[in-house]
């Protein structure tokens, strides 16, 4: 697909979800998608499970007290289906806006129980275009979310004309996972965040974490990286007292959000805290040429003869083995690849 566009506006939305409340949450991303919109934003980038928020709670409370607010978080999860599903609304406002967006949810399976830690990307027409699932949750997020596998460790392309792939978290110290979507000649990165800093023995630590991954990754990929991060509001730790009691291991504010050049300077520098931002700038593919003068992961610079690499990249869920989101590339890859084992 040839680039429409050398350069335009994208955005990090800064954000916190109508906590544990999906149809609030899915009318707030529509709003944002909308403001989004009215400011020339062709691609907006949301947090880690922004809807219906990330589950704080995990790393609060004992196991055994969390089964209540664990089976409501399943009931307020998102379903994604060829059809749309809980997003229908969301591709609508992609529709008639043109805005393009990378979106974490909460992912529940249709008609079961089995949660992922997800980003659905949607484009600029109201397309769904895939599901990435988090590989590996991480600590406490093991007992939420299932675990994804190498199917959606992908790119997907934009209509743009540049493909745009993400992970979640600490999914991106998985050296491999990065690598993946390297090898697959990813343009632009979505990297989906909550509110590390305002956790218990991160607040040291975190924003200095989240920003050595993104700007690894812009500079080890060659890529613009769009990183957007939830922060917490007095609405989730009131859910959390209400529903299981008061702690004093997670706080209010929080995240970390930013737009990254491929050489690692800022685009838009980092935004935090408990105010809501869209963290604006302009990525500009003209730039990406002398960068690849220099190292090019995906070509000149990967020394296949010595360093290989593989990665597994068959569905494990059966929903994944449907081929939910048939997309036009994959049946061109397909039709290729037929042809040269002919």
């Amino acid at each position: 697909m040839a680039p429409k566009e050398t350069k335009f506006k994208v955005a990090a939305a800064h954000a916190a979800p109508v906590f544990m409340n999906k149809a609030a949450s899915i009318k707030k991303t529509v709003r944002i998608i909308e403001q989004a919109a009215a400011e020339d934003v062709k691609l907006l980038v949301f947090p880690e499970t922004f809807i219906p928020g990330y589950p704080y709670w995990s790393e609060c409370y004992p196991p055994l007290k969390q089964v209540g607010a664990l089976a409501q978080y399943a009931e307020e999860s998102v379903v994604v289906e060829p059809n749309g599903g809980d997003v229908s609304a969301i591709q609508d406002a992609c529709r008639r806006t043109g805005v393009a967006i990378n979106l974490g949810i909460s992912e529940r399976i249709a008609n079961g129980h089995t949660l992922f830690n997800s980003q659905v990307i949607i484009d600029s027409d109201g397309t769904i275009l895939g599901v990435h699932r988090k590989l590996q949750p991480t600590y406490a997020e093991r007992y939420i979310w299932a675990q994804g596998n190498g199917s959606s460790l992908r790119n997907w392309p934009l209509s743009l004309g540049y493909n745009l792939g993400g992970l979640a978290c600490w999914e991106h110290t998985m050296n491999g996972a990065r690598q993946a979507l390297i090898t697959q000649n990813q343009h632009i990165h979505a990297g989906a965040w909550p509110a590390l800093s305002t956790m218990s023995s991160f607040e040291a630590v975190a924003d200095a974490q989240i920003e050595a991954l993104m700007k690894a990754h812009a500079l080890t990929a060659q890529v613009f990286v769009i990183t957007a991060s939830n922060y917490v509001d007095q609405q989730c730790l009131d859910w959390m007292e209400e529903n299981l009691g008061k702690q004093d291991l997670v706080k209010a504010g929080g995240g970390w959000s930013a737009i990254i050049h491929p050489f690692c300077s800022y685009i838009a520098e980092p935004h935090t805290g408990g105010v809501e931002k869209l963290v604006q700038g302009e990525i500009d593919f003209s730039h990406l040429g002398p960068v690849k003068v220099w190292i090019d992961a995906a070509g000149h610079y990967q020394r296949p003869e010595i360093l290989q690499f593989a990665f597994d990249p068959r569905p494990h869920w059966a929903d994944e083995k449907l081929d939910r989101f048939k997309r036009v590339d994959d049946k061109k890859v397909k039709e290729e690849t037929s042809e040269q084992s002919q």
